[in-house]
């Protein structure tokens, strides 16, 4: 049975949680957690993100947010579940941004790399795209040797590798809604590098 959040009983009981949260005792963010968890997820952040392991990584980081900006809560009269669902959307809208950019950065990334995706044998005419295609890889190594070991390994994970995100995440031992950040921010730590390598005119031609 869910909690009646505008309830004079429930909001007294709020307020004695809130405190005790505040003052880091456990028992009572687990409570809060399970009191205001299930709707969260399921009329807030279901809704908007459409993929369970999305609004759970949602759900996660609006209750770790919410830890940490405690101090700033302000009931005046009202349950602190209208303030945790502020930053679930919040997060919600947070996460749609992540992926819209990173879409972007895949199709970059994927039309840099399309040269070195298998392909039949060449006849002696294409030997100099060959070659091309050998300095292509060269310096893609290159930039991959510079990166953050970890932003590499998720670069070569999901495009060398061709692994699934999901397959990917497992891999690295995250969520699947920390390894789409990884990856987001591993594509732009490696464009960075290739326009450093490259420079911005060739790899804006390239990509």
């Amino acid at each position: 049975m869910e909690v009646d959040f505008t309830s004079k009983g429930w909001l007294s009981r709020e307020r004695e949680l809130v405190a005790a949260a505040r003052r880091g005792e456990s028992p009572a963010v687990a409570e809060l957690y399970r009191a205001f968890a299930p709707r969260l997820y399921r009329t807030v952040l279901m809704p908007r993100l459409g993929n369970p392991q999305a609004a759970e990584d949602a759900l996660a980081e609006t209750f770790r947010t919410a830890l940490e900006k405690l101090d700033r809560f302000d009931d005046q009269g009202t349950s602190l579940y209208f303030w945790l669902s502020r930053i679930a959307v919040n997060k919600a809208t947070d996460m749609h941004r992540v992926k819209a950019r990173t879409r972007r950065a895949l199709t970059s990334f994927e039309e840099l790399l399309a040269p070195l995706r298998p392909s039949a044998p060449r006849p002696e005419k294409e030997l100099v795209a060959a070659e091309r295609e050998a300095m292509l890889r060269e310096r893609v190594d290159a930039v991959l040797s510079e990166l953050n070991p970890r932003y590499a390994r998720a670069i070569r994970l999901r495009f060398f590798d061709e692994r699934s995100r999901q397959e990917c995440a497992e891999a690295l031992e995250v969520k699947l809604g920390t390894f789409d950040v990884v990856l987001l921010r591993a594509l732009r730590a490696f464009r960075k590098k290739w326009e450093a390598l490259v420079g911005p005119t060739e790899a804006r031609s390239r990509a």
